[in-house]
């Protein structure tokens, strides 16, 4: 694509195009961005439009759709084509730092993002100059400028909190420092000294101290890591300008420089080394009362995002993304200071909640907010170690958790209206989550009744928690793992339960809320048969919401649980009643035909797996509607998603599984384009295990003469590959297929078709793969597919007893007792350790795996073998009745004398001896 005019013109056309909200519009022009961003000068006719466009809404398009190109491609994966050519990077990154710092504060955040992904990829090795680039720009006055570097600095070194530890990444660390830290904290100290002289202009402080926040998580990101010689010697001042400055009048501060000078707060006082800053009780008492307490109030803007923006306060307060929240940090500054000052913390904060909860009780309807207040100071206070998964796991001893449960919590959530005080509902309910290991059960199941009534609740925050809290009660594990709570101690609940948690989703705000689809799922697969009844109900109102999401899905969450939702109907109904199977494909097909005739890519890889649910539910044959949808599953365009490959794979193997004769007699011709697919797969570092898939169904399901013609090419398509780009992975797949063919078609086809290929091959991939790497065969299916493979090849390949391939028995038999006996080698040559990693191309979507569409194991050789090394010793057996003294004779002069040791033991416990 050339820089010109043109391009501009049609570029700016089609941006604006994706951001029509009609489907049939948006679609068509994300699809032509797709088909040319592998363009060479793409990635720059996207920066000269953010530059020189005359329309801001064009610019802000432009910066996001580059920066999502950024995200998509920058990352050079190996064995994949390189998607962005040398000479695009290089005008990139020459470029992109002067037109962030440039430009204005919403398209700079986007191009802020921009360098940080690239510098996750290139910085410091193919970026060496970044650093000294933005240092230089502090020297330049301009706080729009400034705030641009210090933005771009945050996003690129706050990964730091979340790395582990190492030489490498500490060796960048101290390359950051080494050029950012003196430069930040002068620049620290200049900026508070202009706080001083600007202190009555408004306008000037905004900047000053937005300069402050992100000067405060840059520190916070370069001290995660513990390399306290950096700043030792500024410790001080830094807490002294900190303390002072939370100890302002509050409302002069903006919520993100309070957030992060208390976050600032909290990570020193954590630390062993900086303990004594806080030990003198004066200090301890007014950061409490002057810094916590204030910070811990509901505040105005509190309010207005629980009434008007739910969804987004939900986001920060249950999924841990308030870290830029006063209150939030607040409670971790209570948790940090707990860490070595518990007993005398406790104390200065019972006073502060006996007098909250005192003011709320003159006048409740006035003084709720005291309450509020005082219920996130207990659980500041209580929680000591906590997880997303299990709530609270240590508690502080010093508070009684179940006594303010009960006097303080349940009356609130008992009162007649589930609509009155939602702020304290909401509170009340999101305190069962978090200390639901700490409440006794029976106090559990007191509240089960009045979570399932809050589903009613008018306010999206109370329903939304309530739905959640009920998800988490159900997942909370007891005595030998079964679920604390019981499908029996839920029975008297079932119909309100179901019942208001569908009518939850038609409450306004919450037709795609993703808490209440979990709850749903969760109360499926507790419940199980006790849903049944129900069934007819709840699949009718899945459907109906499947197909109106469908339109147009954003919630990705939603969705996953919605069809996992759908899976777990049809698995409990089905193992009750198999026949009702068609019933469910009667409801489901005409959304599902739907979804896949309008492309909705979200979905088709959703589809596929409930599909194939449903498919395997049949017994030995495949209905003509899915036979009617076979040959469009070959399409090419279904396998160049990624997100496909998975789901339509374990399809194709349902229909082999079910139809193998029904396809080869009625759709004989589509075997090219099933082999086909197989092809595509292999070729793929990435794919290879889904083709072995695919292969090893064929193989097993097929009529042999069906395959017939197409058994050598497959064979040379496998060595092909093997000579190219040989993997472990590969390797595995590669022995356990050989081993399958040879238990299907015998073991002297094996050799014979080796051996058509080139003279002696059949040797060669005993000797070179076979003998040497069978150890590295994981699982326990796989291992006893090759375990029965190699019995074959050793007791039924005649080849064996009498040519050259004779040396080779005795070896191969060596190594088939040590794939019984020794570890599993799971060596892997370091420069294969990121083959499995593939960034998803373009703009596909990913494969997500439904948990309660999961496959069973399928063993092929269950039903001839039970126990491998009996197998093998009964088919030695056999193979010495044929031919007298020649096994026993091998045996003793060339088998090592452990493995004789491990083959003694077979023949004992099968009860055969070797003539």
């Amino acid at each position: 694509m050339e820089l010109s005019d043109a391009n501009l013109q049609t570029l700016t056309e089609y941006l604006k195009k994706t951001l029509d909200p009609d489907p049939a519009i948006r679609r068509p022009a994300e699809k032509f961005l797709e088909s040319v961003e592998g363009s060479q000068n793409y990635p720059l006719l996207l920066l000269t439009l953010l530059e020189k466009s005359q329309e801001n809404v064009i610019k802000v398009c432009a910066s996001v759709t580059f920066k999502n190109y950024i995200k998509r491609n920058w990352r050079i994966v190996e064995d994949e084509p390189n998607k962005i050519c040398e000479s695009d990077r290089i005008a990139i990154k020459a470029n992109i730092v002067p037109l962030m710092l440039s430009s204005p504060e919403q398209i700079q955040k986007q191009l802020s993002d921009a360098i940080s992904i690239i510098g996750r990829e290139d910085f410091p090795q193919k970026w060496p100059d970044l650093l000294t680039e933005m240092v230089n720009r502090f020297q330049s006055g301009d706080f729009h400028v400034i705030n641009g570097v210090l933005r771009t600095a945050h996003s690129l070194f706050k990964r730091y909190r979340h790395e582990f530890k190492s030489n490498e990444l500490w060796t960048e660390i101290k390359l950051v420092l080494d050029a950012f830290a003196l430069p930040l904290t002068n620049l620290f100290k200049a900026t508070i000294e202009l706080c001083s002289t600007h202190a009555n202009d408004a306008s000037a402080l905004k900047v000053l101290f937005s300069s402050l926040i992100l000067i405060a998580k840059l520190f916070y990101s370069l001290n995660f890591q513990d390399l306290p010689e950096f700043f030792e010697d500024n410790m001080e001042t830094w807490m002294t300008n900190f303390h002072s400055l939370l100890t302002l009048d509050n409302k002069l501060l903006q919520t993100d420089l309070v957030s992060n000078a208390i976050q600032f707060l909290a990570s020193v006082c954590e630390r062993p080394h900086y303990k004594h800053l806080f030990e003198d009780q004066n200090t301890l008492t007014s950061i409490c009362e002057k810094v916590i307490v204030p910070n811990m109030e509901f505040r105005a803007a509190d309010e207005e995002a629980f009434e008007d923006n739910s969804e987004e306060y939900i986001r920060r307060d249950l999924e841990g993304s308030d870290i830029d929240t006063r209150r939030r940090a607040a409670c971790d500054l209570v948790r940090g200071l707990c860490k070595f000052f518990e007993g005398p913390v406790t104390g200065i904060f019972s006073g502060y909640v006996n007098s909250m909860l005192q003011e709320y009780a003159k006048n409740p309807s006035v003084n709720w907010k005291h309450k509020d207040a005082a219920i996130y100071l207990v659980t500041s206070l209580a929680s000591k170690a906590q997880t997303q998964k299990h709530g609270i796991t240590q508690a502080n001893e010093l508070v009684n958790l179940t006594e303010f449960f009960v006097n303080h919590i349940q009356p609130d959530l008992k009162s007649a209206s589930v609509n009155e005080f939602p702020v304290l509902k909401a509170d009340g309910i999101k305190y069962i989550m978090i200390f639901r290991n700490q409440v006794p059960k029976e106090q559990l199941l007191v509240s089960i009744p009045l979570l399932i009534n809050h589903l009613q609740a008018e306010s999206i925050v109370v329903h939304t928690y309530a739905a959640h809290a009920l998800e988490r009660l159900f997942t909370m594990r007891g005595t030998n793992n079964t679920t604390l709570i019981t499908a029996a101690e839920m029975a008297p609940f079932v119909e309100v339960l179901l019942t208001n948690l569908f009518k939850a989703l038609t409450l306004p705000g919450s037709s795609e809320n993703e808490y209440i689809m979990k709850a749903i799922m969760r109360s499926f697969s507790l419940l199980q048969e006790s849903i049944i009844p129900y069934i007819p109900s709840v699949i009718t109102q899945l459907t109906q919401k499947l197909l109106a999401v469908s339109k147009n899905p954003s919630k990705p969450h939603f969705n996953h649980y919605m069809f996992e939702s759908i899976c777990l109907s049809i698995r409990i109904t089905c193992k009750a009643n198999p026949d009702a199977v068609g019933s469910f494909e009667e409801a489901l097909f005409m959304v599902f035909t739907e979804i896949l005739q309008n492309d909705v890519q979200e979905f088709i890889p959703y589809v596929f797996q409930v599909m194939s649910l449903l498919l395997e539910m049949h017994k030995n044959e495949i209905p003509s509607s899915y036979m009617a949808l076979f040959p469009h599953l070959l399409q090419p365009v279904l396998w160049e998603r990624t997100g496909n490959i998975p789901p339509l794979v374990r399809l194709l193997q349902a229909y082999l599984e079910r139809g193998a004769n029904t396809i080869a007699s009625a759709a004989a011709d589509k075997i090219p384009g099933l082999l086909g697919v197989f092809q595509k797969l292999i070729a793929s570092k990435a794919n290879d295990h889904q083709g072995f898939y695919l292969l090893n169904s064929i193989i097993e399901h097929m009529p042999p003469e069906s395959v017939d013609q197409y058994r050598k090419q497959i064979f040379i398509l496998l060595f092909q590959r093997l000579q190219n780009s040989k993997t472990t992975k590969f390797i595995k797949s590669f022995l356990v297929f050989i081993n399958l063919y040879c238990i299907k078609y015998g073991a002297l086809a094996l050799q014979e078709i080796f051996d058509s290929i080139q003279p002696k091959m059949f040797g060669m991939v005993l000797e070179k793969i076979i003998i040497p790497e069978i150890q590295k065969v994981s699982g326990q299916v796989e291992k006893k597919i090759c375990a029965v493979g190699i019995t074959k090849i050793l007791t039924e390949c005649p080849p064996m007893m009498d040519t050259e391939y004779t040396k080779l028995w005795i070896p191969l038999l060596q190594a088939l007792i040590g794939l019984f006996e020794l570890p599993e080698d799971d060596t892997i040559p370091d420069e294969e350790h990121f083959i499995d990693i593939e960034d998803t191309p373009g703009y596909q979507t990913a494969f997500s795996q439904l948990a309660f569409a999961g496959k069973k194991e399928h063993d092929p050789v269950g039903q001839m073998v039970n126990n491998p090394r009996i197998h093998l010793a009964q088919s030695l057996h056999k193979l010495s009745t044929a031919c007298p003294g020649r096994v026993p004779s091998m045996l003793s002069t060339s088998l090592n004398a452990e493995a004789l040791q491990y083959l003694q033991g077979y023949l004992q416990a099968a009860s055969v001896t070797l003539l």
